[in-house]
């Protein structure tokens, strides 16, 4: 569980350190805004590395293994297109589909969860 915490407090610092970094690079005028907007959206790669996390946490039971593998894979996918738009798209369409992906996938996990949860209710 504290490795669990440190391993994310270390996360967050470098995401904050990154957008620091990319607004200093701003004010000095080594960077324009669109790569500083670019440089912060790498977010998409902390979701996708969380994804590839969730699959190999201990879970309790049956159910909760599947949700896990479940919630890995579409965490892995909406982080890589979150990613691959920022860094690629036109800054509009990134933040269009980016966003829209992970918002897709976290609907989708809530969603297989509800449909998990309902089949197990009904076969008990």
């Amino acid at each position: 569980m504290k490795k669990d915490i440190l391993g994310s407090l270390a996360w967050a610092a470098a995401m904050i350190l990154s957008a620091l970094a990319a607004s200093y690079g701003r004010a000095q005028g080594y960077i324009d805004q669109e790569t500083v907007l670019r440089v912060v959206a790498m977010n998409g790669l902390y979701i996708a590395y969380l994804g590839n996390s969730i699959p190999k946490k201990v879970a309790p039971s049956v159910h909760a293994q599947k949700v896990n593998r479940f919630a890995g894979w579409v965490l892995v996918i909406s982080g890589l297109i979150y990613a691959g738009f920022w860094a690629l798209a036109p800054l509009d369409l990134a933040m269009t589909i980016g966003t829209g992906a992970v918002a897709v996938g976290a609907i989708l996990t809530l969603g297989y969860c509800l449909g998990l949860r309902s089949q197990t209710r009904a076969g008990a």
